[in-house]
């Protein structure tokens, strides 16, 4: 059964708790920062793995979150490549059918993979058992060859049911740690109680929004990086001490 649009509306617009929530000034563009620091270092490929969110709808290209995180990393002075492999409409399950055929395609093995599906789960009205199994058959694929990950959550709407609900928003920080992978506990958080920051749809983030995205997640793409050969004590080191 398909559900409304409404439904889906009211899993970005009211996934977070209640009561009024704090205004947040806006993300600085990462055009202001660009200059500031120096690219230096090797090649950081990140592959943006997920649904419309990433695929950058109704947006220009250049406008899309991948393109954005792009900018935004290089302007801390990371060497950062974002391949986007978002597909609208994507549930779990598509995601997890093109995973490898997406991951043998890259030119590059990632350094880092951001993992973002499931709201079209939700959509679908897709049980939380069904999308939790997806997603980790996902990280067990990415597991297996050894690509950090980083996995952006969501949470499920009040009117779905206190089970449906409780169910949905476990999954993700349950899987984090299961697999010991880095977590964003949900994704929308920055925008979704600012409507001036939504499309017309009521669903995507505008080019504003997809911005202010990007300057609230963009620390925890940096931090799930790898260490470059060379950071910290190596444990070569350690052992020869």
């Amino acid at each position: 059964m398909r559900l409304s649009r409404l439904s889906i509306v009211a899993a970005f617009a009211l996934a977070a708790c209640g009561g009024e929530a704090p205004q947040r000034e806006p993300a600085p563009s990462a055009e202001q920062t660009a200059d500031a620091v120096p690219v230096v270092g090797p090649e950081r490929h990140i592959l943006a793995f997920g649904d419309s969110l990433f695929a950058g709808y109704n947006v220009a290209k250049e406008e899309s979150y991948p393109a954005r995180l792009e900018v935004a990393l290089r302007a801390q002075g990371i060497d950062a490549q974002v391949a986007n492999a978002g597909v609208s409409g994507d549930t779990t399950a598509a995601g997890l059918q093109r995973l490898a055929f997406t991951l043998d395609s890259q030119e590059e093995t990632p350094d880092l993979v951001i993992l973002e599906l499931g709201g079209n789960d939700l959509l679908r009205g897709l049980s939380p058992e069904e999308t939790k199994a997806n997603l980790a058959s996902m990280l067990d694929m990415l597991t297996q060859r050894g690509i950090p990950v980083l996995l952006m959550g969501m949470r499920a709407p009040p009117n779905y049911g206190s089970e449906f609900q409780q169910a949905f928003d476990a999954l993700y920080p349950a899987l984090a740690e299961e697999y010991d992978v880095e977590l964003v506990p949900f994704f929308l958080e920055a925008v979704y109680d600012q409507p001036q920051l939504i499309q017309p749809d009521r669903i995507h983030p505008t080019a504003e929004g997809i911005e202010t995205l990007v300057g609230a997640t963009v620390d925890e793409v940096a931090e799930a990086l790898p260490k470059e050969d060379g950071d910290g004590d190596s444990n070569d080191d350690t052992a020869q001490n």
